[in-house]
C-alpha cells in the first residue's frame, strides 16, 4: 500500500468492530502533510506562453493587412471588401460560444479535455489561412472566395485558441502561478504582433504593388506599356503575400508542436469527484448572471475596441505593478495613460517624433490592456466557483464568451472603419486619396478610441474583485481543494483495506 501502515490502521478502526481491536491498541491518527504549492517551470511557462503566438500572429497580419490586400491586390470594391471583414469577424465571434459549447461536452482523454482540439485543428486552419491570400483566377466570385475562406479560418483559430485559453485554469491550481504563466503568455502574445507585422510587413514590402493615378492629373494608366508594368508589378504582389503566408503557417505549426509537448493539463480534484458537469445551456446562465463577469467584459468590451497596437517591453513591468498595487489599480492607470497622447495626435499635424511618442504611450497603455483582462478573468471564475461550488466544466463558456467580445469589438471596428473610408472616398490603388479620407483616418486613431476608453473605464468602475476579495477566494478555494484531497485519500484507504480484508 502507497500510504504506509500508520495509514492502514487508521482506515482499518472505522471498519472493524470494536472487539478486534486488542486492549489498549489505539487506532493511529493520519497526519495530514502540509500540501505543497505548485510550481510551473519556467519551461512549462514558456512553452505554454509560446502557444499564444499563432493566434496574434495570424490576427495580426489579417488585421493590418487583409483590409489593404482586399483593397489594392485582390481589387475588390470598398463595399465588398466591408461585408467581406465584418461578416468574417462578426463569424469569428459567433463560433467562440459554439465551440465552447462543444469543449464543454468533450470527454477527458489521455491527452486532456482541451489539448485534442488544438492539435486537430492546427493542420486545417494554415491550410484556410494560406488560401485567404490566394487570388482566384474568377474576379467574379472572388468576394464569395474571401468570405469563405476568412470564415473557415476563423473557426478553425477559434478551435485552437478558445481551449487554449481555457488551459490557463487548468496548468496550476496556484492564482499566483497562473498570473505568472499570463504574463509570460502576454509577453509572447505581444511579440507575436511585432513578428506577424514584421514578417507580412518585409515579405509584401519587398514588392511594389503599383498606384493608379486618376485622368484629372495625378495619375493615369493610360496606355499599354505602363498596364502591362503594372499586371506585372501586381502579380509580383501577390505571390509576396503568398510567401507570407507560408512564412506565418509554419510559424503557426511549431508554437502548436511546443505547446502539445511542453503543457500538461490537470483536473481540480473536487471536479473529478464530480461524476457529470453541467449542461451548457444550465451553465451558460450561470455565467452570464455571474456579476463580476459581466461588469469585466462590459469594462474591457470598450477598451479592446480601442486599442489595437501592440507593446512587448513593458508587460514585466505592469506584471509588477498589478502585483504590488492590484489589478483593479493597474487597470486605471495603464489604460487611460494612452488618453493624453491620443489628444495630441488629434490636435497636431503629422510628425514623425510626435509619431514615435504616440507609438510608446500607446505601447505601454496596450500592454496593460493586454495582460490585466487575462489576468483577471481567472479571479473571477475562481469566485464563480465559490457561488457555484457544483457547478464545473463552465471554464469553456466564460472563456469563449470572452473572446467573442473581443472578436465582436475587432469586428465592428474593421467594418466601421473600412464603410467610413468607402463614404469618404477612398481610392483603391490610389498614390495620393483626398482629405476627407484624412480626416477620417484622424477621427478613427483619436476620437473614436478616447470616448470609448473612458465609457469602458466608467463601466469598469463597477468590477467587485479587489485584491482583498482575491485573498479571501484563494483561501476559501484551498480549504475546498483540501477538503477534496483529505476525502479521496480515505475513499482510497478504505478500498484497499476492504480488499485485504
Amino acid at each position: 500500500m502507497a500510504k504506509g501502515e500508520g495509514s492502514e490502521s487508521g482506515s482499518a478502526a472505522g471498519l472493524l468492530p470494536t472487539g478486534i481491536l486488542q486492549a489498549g491498541e489505539r487506532p493511529a491518527q493520519v497526519k495530514k502533510e502540509p500540501k505543497k504549492k505548485q510550481q510551473l517551470s519556467i519551461c512549462n511557462k514558456l512553452c505554454y506562453a509560446v502557444g499564444g503566438a499563432p493566434y496574434q500572429v495570424t490576427g495580426c497580419a489579417l488585421g493590418f493587412f487583409l483590409q489593404i490586400y482586399l483593397l489594392d491586390v485582390a481589387q475588390v470594391d470598398p463595399f465588398p471588401a466591408s461585408i467581406i471583414l465584418f461578416v468574417g469577424r462578426a463569424w469569428d465571434a459567433f463560433t467562440d460560444p459554439l465551440v465552447g459549447f462543444c469543449i464543454s461536452k468533450s470527454s477527458w482523454t489521455r491527452l486532456g479535455r482541451l489539448m485534442p482540439w488544438v492539435i486537430f485543428s492546427t493542420p486545417l486552419a494554415i491550410i484556410a489561412y494560406f488560401l485567404i491570400w490566394f487570388v482566384p483566377d474568377f474576379p467574379q466570385v472572388q468576394p464569395l472566395w474571401y468570405l469563405l475562406f476568412y470564415c473557415l479560418f476563423e473557426t478553425l483559430v477559434t478551435c485552437f485558441h478558445v481551449p487554449y485559453s481555457a488551459l490557463t485554469m487548468f496548468i496550476s491550481t496556484e492564482q499566483s502561478e497562473r498570473d505568472s504563466a499570463t504574463a509570460y503568455r502576454m509577453t509572447v502574445e505581444v511579440l507575436g504582433t511585432v513578428l506577424g507585422t514584421a514578417i507580412q510587413g518585409q515579405i509584401v514590402g519587398q514588392a511594389d504593388t503599383p498606384c493608379l493615378q486618376d485622368p484629372n492629373g495625378s495619375t493615369v494608366a493610360a496606355d499599354s506599356a505602363n498596364r502591362t508594368q503594372s499586371t506585372t508589378s501586381l502579380r509580383d504582389t501577390q505571390n509576396a503575400y503568398l510567401l507570407a503566408a507560408g512564412v506565418i503557417a509554419s510559424i503557426y505549426v511549431i508554437c502548436a508542436v511546443i505547446l502539445t509537448l511542453g503543457v500538461r493539463e490537470q483536473r481540480e480534484p473536487y471536479e473529478a469527484q464530480q461524476a457529470e458537469p453541467i449542461s451548457f445551456f444550465r451553465g451558460l446562465r450561470l455565467v452570464m448572471s455571474h456579476g463580476p463577469y459581466i461588469k469585466l467584459i462590459a469594462g474591457f468590451l470598450f477598451t479592446s475596441l480601442a486599442f489595437m497596437l501592440s507593446a512587448t517591453f513593458t508587460i514585466p513591468i505592469w506584471q509588477w505593478f498589478l502585483t504590488r498595487f492590484g489589478k483593479k489599480t493597474a487597470v486605471y492607470i495603464g489604460i487611460s495613460s494612452a488618453v493624453p497622447f491620443l489628444i495630441l495626435v488629434a490636435l497636431m499635424e503629422s510628425n514623425l517624433i510626435v509619431t514615435y511618442v504616440v507609438a510608446v504611450a500607446a505601447g505601454i497603455s496596450v500592454a496593460a490592456a493586454f495582460l490585466l483582462p487575462w489576468s483577471m478573468l481567472p479571479d473571477v471564475i475562481d469566485d464563480f466557483h465559490l457561488k457555484q461550488p457544483h457547478s464545473h466544466g463552465t471554464e469553456p463558456i466564460f472563456f469563449s464568451f470572452y473572446v467573442f467580445f473581443t472578436k465582436f469589438a475587432s469586428g465592428v471596428s474593421l467594418g466601421i472603419s473600412t464603410l467610413s473610408l468607402d463614404f469618404a472616398g477612398y481610392q483603391t490603388r490610389g498614390c495620393s486619396q483626398p482629405e476627407p479620407v484624412r480626416f477620417t483616418l484622424k477621427m478613427l486613431v483619436t476620437m473614436a478610441p478616447i470616448v470609448l476608453i473612458l465609457l469602458g473605464l466608467l463601466l469598469f468602475k463597477l468590477y467587485p474583485i479587489d485584491e482583498e476579495k482575491r485573498r479571501q477566494n484563494k483561501k476559501a478555494l484551498q480549504a475546498l481543494r483540501d477538503e477534496a484531497s483529505s476525502s479521496g485519500c480515505s475513499d482510497t484507504d478504505s478500498t484497499e483495506l476492504a480488499s485485504i480484508l
